[in-house]
């Protein structure tokens, strides 16, 4: 039987992230937010207290989009999600499973947010984060690590939240995984990244030797092929091959757009190192149009959903509209990933296949992208979108010490090549083997004294008009 728990106290902070560039993608350009922290402190019956911790970035305008609300609102959004789901956690006050917790408040999260005004992709944030700190303490208390925990299913998931799937779908899929020794990073090119020359998606110094590639566009067929013809022209100089995918977070209007699209990397020459090497196009359309536009024809091309995973219902519904895949991302939930992951390996067959995808909102070198980079390695995913190296110098505004104890011990993962302490990639590559240590994919916890509380979310009335 999975060990039971209770929780005792849910702590929140945040640390400010300054950006080294700026990172556009879909309709706004960030060049700082907040991170989160989250600590936890559990009981877990027979085997004493234990806290455990997770961190993610705050990212405005990608989970809430509504164009009414400004970047600074749609974080707000967040904080409050986390708070009501802290409340709704919090009085839970009999021992239940790791999942059992997660599902008894999952309704009353959605529920509850929506009635503030919160969507349901921005509810399913404080969940998220609050998961995972809570599976780093029970792994903890277990004297376990995250890999060996959920191949025995330590957190209790069952099919309660899927009922497409039994619960046997579930427990075998985790029994028999044989996590990943090593996931291929996929380097990010914003749209308000360099192209050509130094600095672009050619360099080595800047692009980590990655094989794997994810082009932004903007949701205009002409500019995004335009773009994408110069991008192509400067990866066939890389000197090995290379896959891309493409991501437009939303930005395409309809499937008129989108056959435009499609339409020039089917038949245009210039375009043929991009096509010929697309692995999936990522959320092409606005999540409300994306419910109600089947593919059709285009779905040959191979398409996900990202922002349209807001509820464990998505990915089926998704399938039905011709999507082959969904994407994996921590900040949208841990337990998820894995019912999908289990579906998708249901699903596939000699004639069809459906796949889970590791995309990366950007997180932070320490707590959050070990975590991440842990899921997708127990899932099977073998690249992974990974911003927080290119976007942010290394451990950003995390103290020295903090930085240097992460790097102690996870040297698989880090190094210091003269330009402070950041991802260490071999071959294109990220390590998993410290990964396997007691806890969730960390020895180490962020330094509590060096953060601030988190931030109490205004009210509308209190933004300027």
């Amino acid at each position: 039987m999975p060990p039971r728990l209770k929780l005792r106290d849910i702590a929140f902070f945040e640390r400010p992230v300054q950006f080294a560039r700026p990172f556009r993608f879909g309709a706004i350009t960030i060049d700082a937010t907040p991170q989160l922290f989250v600590r936890v402190e559990i009981e877990v019956e027979g085997r004493g207290t234990a806290v455990g911790a997770s961190a993610e970035l705050l990212v405005p305008k990608w989970f809430d989009k509504r164009p009414e609300l400004s970047p600074a609102q749609t974080v707000d959004g967040l904080r409050r999600s986390l708070e009501i789901a802290r409340g709704l956690y919090l009085a839970q006050t009999k021992f239940l499973t790791a999942f059992d917790l997660h599902a008894s408040c999952s309704g009353a999260q959605v529920a509850t947010c929506a009635k503030r005004n919160i969507p349901a992709l921005a509810a399913a944030y404080g969940p998220a984060e609050i998961d995972k700190a809570i599976l780093d303490a029970l792994l903890r208390a277990a004297e376990t690590n995250f890999f060996d925990g959920m191949i025995g299913n330590i957190a209790g998931i069952d099919a309660r939240l899927s009922p497409d799937l039994k619960e046997a779908d579930i427990a075998t899929f985790l029994a028999d995984r044989k996590p990943l020794p090593r996931v291929a990073i996929r380097h990010t090119v914003g749209l308000d990244d360099v192209v050509e020359g130094k600095g672009g998606v050619a360099d080595v110094h800047e692009n980590a030797g990655a094989r794997y590639f994810k082009l932004k566009l903007s949701g205009a067929p002409s500019a995004d092929a335009a773009r994408l013809a110069r991008i192509g022209t400067k990866l066939e100089a890389l000197g090995h091959d290379y896959k891309v995918t493409l991501d437009a977070n939303e930005q395409y209007a309809d499937l008129e757009a989108l056959h435009a699209l499609v339409d020039r990397l089917d038949h245009e020459a210039a375009l043929r190192p991009i096509a010929s090497r697309l692995l999936y196009v990522e959320q092409p359309m606005p999540r409300d149009i994306t419910r109600q536009s089947p593919l059709g024809s285009l779905a040959a091309r191979g398409f996900i959903i990202d922002e349209a995973d807001d509820s464990y219902d998505a990915f089926p519904a998704a399938r039905a509209l011709g999507y082959r895949g969904i994407s994996s991302k921590s900040c949208k939930g841990l337990y998820k990933s894995i019912v999908n992951a289990t579906r998708a390996a249901k699903w596939t067959t000699g004639a069809e296949t459906f796949f889970v995808t590791g995309e990366d909102l950007t997180c932070q070198a320490g707590l959050a992208v070990q975590q991440d980079l842990a899921l997708g390695a127990l899932i099977g995913v073998t690249h992974a979108e990974r911003n927080g190296h290119h976007y942010v110098d290394g451990f950003g505004d995390t103290p020295a010490a903090e930085a240097r104890a992460f790097a102690a011990a996870h040297p698989d993962l880090y190094a210091d090549a003269g330009q402070g302490i950041r991802l260490s990639i071999h071959d294109g590559d990220l390590l998993t083997g410290s990964l396997d240590t007691t806890g969730f994919a960390t020895s180490v916890h962020p330094d509590w004294s060096a953060l601030r509380p988190l931030e109490q979310p205004k009210s509308l009335q209190e933004y300027p008009a």
